[in-house]
């Protein structure tokens, strides 16, 4: 046989055992997709900096994650060293940049090992959700994702002690399978609580209310990535168990209205809000996007004047994902988070009665010190979303609205799909949920405070231009009169 055909061999051989490794192994989602070629972005991976450096961009210029960030929570993910070396590759100086006060006695890791005072929403009500993390899952509906990813999710949630919101696309078995805490999101099309005729069912949300996984409900007005739009599922998606969860037809494109057609003012939203509040014994929250004043400052008015108004409300930034929406939406509607948390943060603090809601923040965070600045800023706790993504393998493709998602975690196809194995995955969103929370508490301890729940505006300056710099309490001021009694309870 001539050397170059047994050459021609071997190597055929040799990429087949390549092919049939990667076809096997449970780790790597690209690989178990793209058998062999998927190894290659492994080897770019690895000599990446040096083709940016010269080539292509640096560690911190992609949008809407740079790699500096991705790298983080793969890093975290997978349980490895994630320090740097070298020094930040931040521009420190560049306005927006923010930077946290430390002690000059910052508290040891044996007085604040982690955060001691676990957020209790809705006190007052049958059954209160006591959130045993600070750092918890974005709404994220099982059609935008697939089958894996939510199961991943729920399982890892479990391990990590957050809990993880549905989305608008119905409670599916997935979310509960991993044993996780659950809130249960109604959108405008009422997915998994709605009659064959698109109104809603109150007798499934008063069963969905019962089960005991199902720690609140949140009633969707509006979405950071696109105010005014409703939820767009391709029918691509519509797989039959998908439609059997939301009670639509399969095969054909979901598209949720813009709005609730049970409310359009502020009360007939507390209506709302008041008649689920009757059908379920768990705490009932809104999602908004921050935008009129008025209409914070009336749900505000109404809680101090008359004791009625959502448990808690959860404010989506600007920034934050979508598996699909139009651009001009994404880009220019509603205020960022930041803004976002201060409008309604101050609007419950003007009436007196911030103490009587909690505020969860959502909207393009990743680490510890993301979460740190909201929560100075005035949210309770934090919704991550794309971070957990991450921690799944997404390699930001952007291209959730496809159904061609490389790595399973946005797709409904089943190929794809095997390549995200939520036994091994579940593993990964634990450890990035633990790695936020510690890296919060990391910033915690060098501000010489013990909880998460002490930080406040003053604790942060903010680069307003280049060699000028503002405390974030400056900036942003508290309402004249209104911070003692909140101050004291939210550190008890």
């Amino acid at each position: 046989m001539p050397l170059g055909v047994i050459v021609a061999l071997v190597i055929v051989a040799f990429v087949g055992l390549l092919a049939i490794q990667d076809l096997t192994q449970r780790r790597h989602a690209v690989r178990r997709v793209y058998p062999v070629i998927g190894r290659l972005r492994y080897l770019v991976e690895k000599i990446g900096p040096e083709l940016r450096q010269y080539i292509v961009t640096s560690d911190l210029e992609e949008r809407p994650f740079n790699r500096a960030q991705r790298a983080w929570v793969y890093q975290t993910a997978k349980g490895v060293n994630s320090a740097v070396g070298f020094g930040t590759q931040q521009d420190v100086d560049r306005p927006g940049q923010f930077h946290f006060l430390p002690s000059p006695f910052p508290t040891l890791h044996d007085e604040a090992p982690e955060d001691p005072r676990p957020h209790v929403i809705g006190a007052d009500r049958p059954r209160p959700f006591q959130v045993r993390s600070r750092v918890n899952i974005a709404p994220m509906s099982f059609g935008a994702l697939s089958q894996s990813a939510v199961s991943a999710l729920s399982a890892g949630a479990a391990e990590a002690g957050c809990y993880v919101n549905t989305g608008e696309g119905g409670l599916s078995p997935h979310h509960l399978g991993g044993g996780a805490d659950v809130v249960f999101q109604i959108g405008p099309a009422k997915y998994g609580v709605r009659t064959p005729d698109g109104e809603m069912d109150w007798v499934r949300l008063i069963e969905i209310g019962q089960h005991p996984q199902v720690r609140a409900v949140e009633i969707k007005v509006g979405q950071g990535a696109k105010p005014g739009k409703g939820g767009i599922l391709p029918g691509a998606k519509v797989t039959q168990e998908i439609a059997t969860i939301r009670g639509i037809p399969a095969g054909e494109a979901s598209l949720s209205p813009n709005r609730f057609t049970e409310f359009n003012s502020v009360p007939s939203l507390l209506a709302f809000v008041r008649r689920v509040q009757a059908s379920v014994p768990v705490p009932v929250g809104i999602k908004i996007v921050a935008g009129d004043p008025d209409f914070l400052d009336d749900l505000a008015r109404t809680l101090a004047e008359e004791g009625v108004g959502p448990d808690y409300i959860s404010v989506d930034g600007s920034e934050g994902g979508t598996g699909a929406a139009p651009m001009s939406l994404a880009d220019h509607m509603g205020l960022p988070l930041h803004d976002a948390i201060v409008a309604v943060d101050d609007a419950y603090r003007r009436h007196g009665v911030r103490d009587r809601i909690t505020i969860v923040a959502a909207g393009r965070m990743i680490t510890g010190a993301d979460v740190a600045y909201s929560l100075a800023l005035g949210a309770d706790l934090v919704n991550i979303g794309r971070g957990f993504l991450f921690s799944l393998g997404c390699i930001q493709a952007l291209r959730c609205h496809t159904n061609e998602c490389p790595t399973g975690v946005a797709t409904q196809s089943q190929w794809r799909q095997r390549g995200l194995v939520p036994s091994e995955k579940r593993s990964r969103v634990a450890n990035y949920a633990a790695a936020v929370q510690e890296d919060l508490m990391t910033m915690v301890r060098a501000l010489g405070l013990t909880s998460p729940g002490e930080l406040r505006r003053d604790h942060v300056e903010v680069v307003v231009a280049i060699g000028r710099r503002m405390r974030t309490s400056d900036l942003y001021p508290y309402p004249v009169a209104s911070i003692s009694a909140f101050e004291a309870r939210r550190s008890a």
